[in-house]
């Protein structure tokens, strides 16, 4: 499972950097002006517009949790000789990562439902979407298969073994 777990590790990372510089949507406007930005381009603009707080935000829950999530999770694979307190900690940690890491996908799916229904512009899913949400379930599934590994590796910690009691 170790094996299994560094390949959908591997395939999400490589979706994630697909998925974070190629266009998520495709918006038209107007009939002639379209816009496909990518997820960088989306927060270096907020950055560049003056949007501080908003572009911490998007990159923070669109880029640097899903990637702290990667690094995480190739890290706690890698990782031997946990005691039982430390695995289930790493465990609880990749979980609140893995719940905020989610959110980017719905704020993704929120802009392109708003334009298509506000009726100002069509949106159009473009590959940097489908690498995104690849780049999610692959390491969703990635995570499991860790934190179920670390769970059966761990040793108890010497205060609670049974030469102690």
């Amino acid at each position: 499972m170790r094996i299994l777990a560094g390949l959908l590790i591997t395939i999400a990372a490589f979706c994630f950097a697909l998925g974070t510089t190629l266009p998520l949507l495709q918006m038209e406007r107007l009939f002639f002006l379209t816009d496909r930005p990518s997820l960088v381009a989306i927060v270096n603009g907020l950055f560049s517009s003056g949007d501080i707080a908003l572009g911490l935000l998007v990159g923070g829950v669109s880029l640097a949790f899903p990637a702290t999530k990667l690094l995480a999770l190739a890290g706690m694979l890698s990782a031997k000789n946990l005691n039982q307190i430390t695995a289930h900690r790493a465990g609880t940690w990749l979980g609140i990562i893995s719940k905020w890491s989610m959110l980017d996908v719905l704020l993704v799916a929120l802009t392109i439902f708003a334009a298509k229904t506000s009726g100002l512009a069509a949106a159009i899913s473009q590959p940097g979407l489908w690498f995104f949400a690849a780049s999610t379930l692959t390491s969703a599934i990635a995570a499991s298969i860790v934190k179920r590994e670390l769970n059966q590796d761990a040793k108890a910690p010497p205060s609670l073994t049974e030469s102690d009691a």
